[in-house]
């Protein structure tokens, strides 16, 4: 199998290309990935049967031939940081609306089986409290240019499927966490600062829940999804994972035994979402996938140390992160 994954030098794709490859022998694997700060060519490196090209989903003459010669096109690309959204909307549209009109317009060309990377962003946000789950039939209801830009690709793809007969389906996740996570994010931040002896830094009142799955458990059902999903579908991906941002801190707080008050609290995030959570039943009925990282606590643990003994990959970027969010008093 030929399989193009676009954003496959950021986070989520990476930890992609590395399950394809270590799964399934005779795939070969092309990366397009624009490599903004966010992607790094390292966390593919020295991978057997990965092409990297560096260029952008939105460039036509650059994404054709690349999908012209793919069995399967799998859209990790996406600017992704609300923080960013707030401070600078248009490359959000350009990346994950232009962009991914670029990339269906080629699949439909070429007849190429297409799957989309989405977020439970779209659905915005549910009561803290709240007896209830984000399903794929949700009304979207995005709240900051990020999420708002995201909702929109989707709309496109599905208006694809129906207008002209792509062959996608899409997924919206939550909150994903593990290794070759950009460290702007707040588990990866967290743990780096830490791991350089400086305070953890909580928005707010730190309450906000959000709905944690391991990488890779995301990866395996985009692969399920792929392979027994149907087309036209949306299916939400989740692991029962529920946790304020407050008892996250404190779980790594505890791994460097540090006390579980040892942080500050700063600005909140204008707009801040208050709750996420995934009802993957869908997924889990028709496809017949489930979680394997059911153990939130050994998955941050596992994290951690992954971050440690990686330095080499995050040092170079940590810096600029923090000076980044010192300027927004964050």
């Amino acid at each position: 199998m030929r399989v193009l994954v676009t954003g496959g030098a950021g986070f989520i794709g990476a930890n992609f290309v590395h399950t394809t490859v270590e799964t399934m022998p005779d795939a070969e694997v092309t990366v397009l990935d624009k490599l903004t700060y966010a992607g790094n060519p390292k966390s593919i490196e020295g991978l057997d049967r990965v092409n990297l090209v560096v260029g952008d989903i939105a460039d036509m003459d650059t994404v054709d031939p690349l999908v012209a010669d793919a069995d399967v096109v799998v859209n990790f690309a996406a600017e992704s940081h609300n923080d960013n959204s707030l401070n600078d909307p248009s490359p959000f549209i350009r990346t994950n609306i232009e962009g991914t009109y670029t990339l269906l317009q080629a699949v439909r060309r070429h007849h190429t089986r297409f799957h989309h990377i989405s977020t439970d962003e779209v659905y915005g946000d549910l009561a803290i409290g709240e007896d209830r789950k984000f399903k794929p039939g949700d009304p979207y209801k995005p709240s900051s240019p990020y999420s708002s830009s995201k909702a929109a690709s989707d709309l496109l793809v599905r208006a694809w499927v129906r207008s002209f007969g792509v062959e996608a389906t899409i997924s919206n996740c939550s909150n994903n966490y593990g290794p070759y996570q950009h460290i702007e994010k707040f588990i990866p931040r967290t743990i780096t600062n830490l791991i350089d002896g400086i305070r953890p830094r909580i928005y707010g009142t730190g309450l906000q829940v959000r709905d944690w799955i391991h990488v890779l458990d995301h990866n395996s059902a985009v692969w399920e999804i792929i392979n027994k999903g149907r087309i036209g579908e949306t299916y939400l991906i989740g692991a029962n994972g529920e946790k304020n941002n407050l008892e996250v801190t404190r779980m790594i707080l505890a791994e460097f035994g540090r006390e579980p008050d040892d942080f500050d609290h700063v600005n909140d995030r204008p707009g801040h979402d208050q709750r996420y959570a995934i009802d993957a039943t869908k997924l889990e009925e028709e496809t017949g996938w489930e979680p394997q990282y059911r153990d939130f606590a050994k998955g941050i643990h596992d994290t951690i140390q992954w971050y440690k003994d990686h330095e080499d990959w995050w040092r170079p970027q940590k810096a600029a992160v923090e000076a980044k969010y010192a300027k927004n008093g964050q």
